[in-house]
C-alpha cells in the first residue's frame, strides 16, 4: 500500500486552470508552511493578501487550493533577462530578428521563467543596428500578450551613443522610450567613450524619469568610480550588472569600489548562473563583499539557452541555490536576492506573507527554505491573487529493503 504523501496543489471549487480566476476572485491557500515554521491558511482577494490565519481558521467563497506539504514564499522576480535572444543556442545561421520570431521566443522565455516562479521580469532588448526597433516592438507585444500572467518590462539597449556613430543610437534610444521601453540602459564598456555613454543615458533617463540599467563587467575601478559618482542621487535609480570583473580585482580595490556604489545607492544584479551576451567576460560579482559594504545585491538569470549560456535555465531558485552553495550566503539572504531585493530593483512593492501585501507568491514542496532551494521541483505560482502556473514532479522508486525505514516518498502508487 503506498504511503500517504503530500499531493500537488489542487483546487476544490472547479477551478479549470491558471486562467480560471479573475483578479477580484477570492482564493484560499490551505495548509501552507511559512519559513517561521507555522502552518497557515492564506486568503487572497483583489490581488492582495486579505488574511493569514492558523490552518482551518479561514473561510472563502471562491477557490480553495491545498498547499499542504509546501513552503509558501514571496514570489521571485527576474531583474536581468534577455528575451529577444533567448532560446536561440541551437539555431543555425545568424540570429533572426524577425518580429514574429522574437515575440515567440520572448513569450516562451517569460513563460518558462514564470513556471519557475518569477511573476515580474525585466528584459534587456537591443535597439539600433540590424534590428532597429523591431525587436523592441516584438518584446512589447509579448508583454501585452502576457498581461495577467506576469509583469514584463523592457530595457532599451543601444550599442553606441557617442561621436558621429552615436547620434543614430541616441535618436533610437529616444524613440524606444516613446514606444514603451520603461528603462534605459546598454553597455558603456562597448562604446569608444564609456563615460560619454553613461552621461547620455543618465541625461535621457533624468529627462523622462526612467530607471537606468547598465551592463558592465566593472573590471576598471576608475571607470566604475566615475559611473557611481554620476549615478548618485538619480531617481528612480540605477542598476548595474553583472559586475563580474569586481571579483577579479584585489580585495582592497574592490572594497573601495563597493563603498562608492553603496554611497551612490546603485543596485548590483549578479548572474550566478552564467553571463549574458552583452558582457564577454564570465564570473560572478563578489556578493559578500558588496553586501558588507551596504550595496543592494539582487540576482538574475542572464542568458536563457542562447549563445552566451546554451544551458541557461532562467530559474531564480537555482540562482539562490548558487549564492548559498558557492558564495556562502544564508539560504534566507540568497532567496531575498531573487525575491525582495530583485523586486526592489524593479521598483515593485515589497511582498510578505502578511495581510495587506501584494498576492505575489510561490509555493514550493518542502518545509524548510534550504531544502526548497536544494530540491525545488514542484511549484505553484500566484500572480495578482490567482494561480498562473503549476509544476508537479513525482519521484518513484522500485521496492527494496529501504521501504521499511519510513523514508520520505513522493510516489502516488506502486511502480509498475
Amino acid at each position: 500500500m503506498p504511503e500517504s504523501q503530500p499531493q500537488p496543489p489542487h483546487s476544490s471549487s472547479g477551478q479549470s486552470g491558471p486562467s480560471g480566476q479573475t483578479d477580484t476572485a477570492t482564493l484560499l491557500l490551505c495548509g501552507a508552511r511559512l519559513t517561521d515554521g507555522r502552518t497557515v491558511d492564506v486568503r487572497l482577494g483583489g490581488g492582495r493578501i486579505e488574511a493569514v490565519g492558523t490552518a482551518g481558521s479561514l473561510s472563502a467563497h471562491g477557490a480553495r487550493v491545498d498547499v499542504s506539504g509546501y513552503l509558501l514564499l514571496p514570489a521571485p522576480a527576474e531583474p536581468h533577462a534577455h528575451g529577444d535572444t533567448a532560446l536561440t543556442a541551437e539555431d543555425d545561421g545568424p540570429l533572426s530578428y524577425d518580429a514574429e520570431e522574437v515575440q515567440r521566443r520572448a513569450t516562451e522565455a517569460a513563460l518558462l521563467q514564470l513556471g519557475h516562479g518569477a511573476t515580474a521580469l525585466r528584459s534587456h532588448v537591443r535597439v539600433g543596428d540590424v534590428q532597429g526597433l523591431d525587436a523592441l516592438a516584438a518584446v512589447l507585444q509579448a508583454r501585452r500578450s502576457l498581461r495577467g500572467l506576469a509583469e514584463l518590462t523592457t530595457v532599451a539597449m543601444p550599442r553606441v551613443l557617442t561621436g558621429v556613430a552615436g547620434a543614430d543610437g541616441l535618436a533610437m534610444l529616444r524613440d524606444a522610450v516613446k514606444m514603451g521601453a520603461s528603462v534605459v540602459g546598454g553597455c558603456p564598456d562597448a562604446d569608444p567613450d564609456p563615460t560619454g555613454y553613461v552621461e547620455a543615458v543618465l541625461e535621457l533617463a533624468s529627462e523622462h524619469g526612467c530607471p537606468v540599467d547598465l551592463h558592465t563587467d566593472a573590471a576598471d575601478p576608475a571607470r566604475l568610480g566615475r559611473l557611481a559618482a554620476m549615478a548618485g542621487g538619480l531617481r528612480p535609480g540605477v542598476t548595474l550588472g553583472p559586475c563580474g570583473g569586481l571579483g577579479r580585482l584585489p580585495t582592497e580595490v574592490a572594497s573601495r569600489a563597493a563603498d562608492q556604489l553603496a554611497a551612490a545607492g546603485v543596485t548590483v544584479v549578479c548572474l550566478p548562473q552564467g553571463g549574458c551576451g552583452a558582457v564577454d567576460r564570465r564570473g560572478t560579482a563578489p556578493v559578500r563583499l558588496l553586501r558588507a559594504a551596504g550595496v543592494r545585491v539582487a540576482a538574475g538569470s542572464g542568458a536563457l539557452r542562447d549563445v552566451a549560456n546554451p544551458v541557461g535555465r532562467g530559474d531564480p531558485l537555482e540562482a539562490a541555490y548558487l549564492l548559498a552553495s558557492r558564495h556562502g550566503l544564508r539560504p534566507e539572504d540568497a532567496y531575498d536576492a531573487v525575491s525582495s531585493v530583485a523586486r526592489a530593483a524593479l521598483g515593485l512593492p515589497e511582498v510578505r506573507v502578511e495581510a495587506g501585501f501584494p498576492a505575489e507568491l510561490l509555493a514550493v514542496r518542502g518545509d524548510r527554505l534550504a531544502g526548497a532551494l536544494s530540491l525545488a521541483y514542484s511549484r505553484i505560482v500566484v500572480h495578482r491573487g490567482r494561480v498562473v502556473a503549476r509544476t508537479s514532479a513525482v519521484r518513484e522508486y522500485c521496492n527494496s529493503a529501504a521501504t521499511g525505514l519510513d523514508l520520505p516518498r513522493q510516489g502516488r502508487g506502486e511502480p509498475s
